[in-house]
């Protein structure tokens, strides 16, 4: 790993573990020194999990290292099994654990038998890459493992995955991306991977008419469920008036219903007001108007795409991860290996629009109008009804454009 000044990238294992932490009746046990859990939790509970009575950890002594005595995961199992009687025990390895080699599916394997509750076993420790590599894993072994095989297609039911807690207002996306459905299709979400779901839910995630990815690591998950229930998906993120109507259009021919011509007319008004922000651009003369976005690779393209429909040049598309766990990134999205070099270019924007996090915005030139959008956040509430995706989340995004126009 390379110095690091301000906050380190999530790994991998961080990713799985904030996932699992949103399935309800479930409970994640990892297998690994006390610390290691103990140091995550502000991280977990700053983004709003509950984690009591669901994230457990066996603790690990030097001789269960030295001789790969896995004892007390065994113990853990049982004790967790009878005492809170979950329907599905999380088994996640450690940075240790992953490093000297523990078998935990195979401990998994032996142990079902013992417990009521299923057992699914997570080995990534941490070193596989960052936490979209995590996220995709998740998804994958999620859909593999828990969705019942003879559930029954439901008309007007989908699924969401692609719900990363780490997303800010990741909540408020879901609220309006729900509410959008319900009045545009009268659709009925069933499962969510991974924001505030449950066990019973991905169980029933068969019977969804479609799946409807929301970030690009969900995409392999929902591929293994069409081959499965044969289920079809949609991979579109709703960002903007158009990407919005786009995305309504584009569940809806899924479904094969159409979207009621009230809701697109509406958001349709709304984006020919966008014609608007040209004369803001005229008083402005000839100064430039660009922009800049840091987080994750959704949210880049999508933001970046509204910017440039509404006139404004987009410099800097920054990729708060890896490009490891994405199907085809696009060229003009730009990930970093060293902290410095995306610091460097935050540092040297002026009068320009930026959308980032927290650290990225406290270490820009006081010259750019600054959006809080992407994670790291330092605030401790977070709204869970002010989206950036949909019809309301592209109204407060053009306020800002305005505001940037005026300024």
């Amino acid at each position: 790993m390379s110095l690091v000044r301000f906050l380190p990238t999530p790994s991998d294992r961080m990713g799985i573990i904030w996932s699992l932490l949103a399935v309800q009746g479930a409970i994640v046990l990892e297998y690994g020194p006390a610390g290691t859990t103990h140091y995550s939790m502000g991280l977990y509970g700053g983004l709003g999990l509950r984690f009591q009575n669901s994230l457990f950890t066996t603790h690990m002594s030097e001789d269960d290292v030295v001789m790969g005595d896995v004892t007390r995961l065994e113990e853990a199992i049982i004790e967790l099994d009878k005492s809170y009687a979950p329907k599905v025990i999380f088994v996640v390895a450690s940075s240790v654990t992953a490093v000297i080699g523990t078998d935990i599916k195979g401990v998994c394997r032996y142990m079902q038998n013992e417990v009521k509750a299923k057992l699914v076993a997570f080995e990534q420790g941490g070193f596989r890459g960052d936490y979209s590599v995590g996220l995709a894993e998740t998804y994958k072994l999620l859909v593999r493992n828990l969705p019942q095989k003879d559930a029954v297609q439901e008309a007007g039911v989908y699924n969401i995955i692609g719900a990363s807690a780490w997303r800010y207002r990741m909540a408020s996306d879901i609220w309006e991306v729900k509410s959008l459905l319900s009045e545009a299709l009268d659709l009925r979400c069933n499962a969510c991977l991974c924001c505030d779901t449950s066990v019973d839910e991905l169980q029933a995630m068969g019977k969804a008419q479609v799946n409807i990815v929301l970030g690009n690591e969900g995409l392999a998950a929902a591929k293994y469920l069409e081959e499965k229930f044969g289920t079809p998906y949609v991979y579109a993120v709703p960002y903007g008036y158009s990407g919005t109507v786009s995305f309504l259009e584009q569940v809806g021919a899924a479904v094969g219903k159409a979207p009621e011509p009230v809701v697109l007319m509406r958001i349709k008004m709304k984006e020919k007001g966008m014609s608007m922000l040209s004369m803001f651009a005229m008083m402005g003369g000839s100064k430039p108007r660009q922009a800049a976005v840091k987080g994750d690779y959704d949210l880049v393209q999508g933001v970046s795409t509204f910017l440039e429909q509404a006139g404004i040049s987009v410099t800097h598309k920054m990729c708060a991860h890896s490009l490891k766990a994405i199907t085809e990134p696009a060229a003009d999205v730009e990930a970093y290996a060293e902290e410095g070099e995306w610091l460097q270019e935050i540092r040297e924007l002026r009068d320009t629009l930026l959308f980032a996090d927290d650290v990225a915005l406290t270490q820009a030139d006081a010259s750019n109008m600054k959006v809080l959008i992407s994670a790291p956040f330092m605030n401790g509430v977070v709204a869970t009804h002010l989206p950036f995706m949909g019809e309301k989340g592209a109204d407060f995004l053009l306020e800002q454009i305005q505001g940037y126009y005026q300024k």
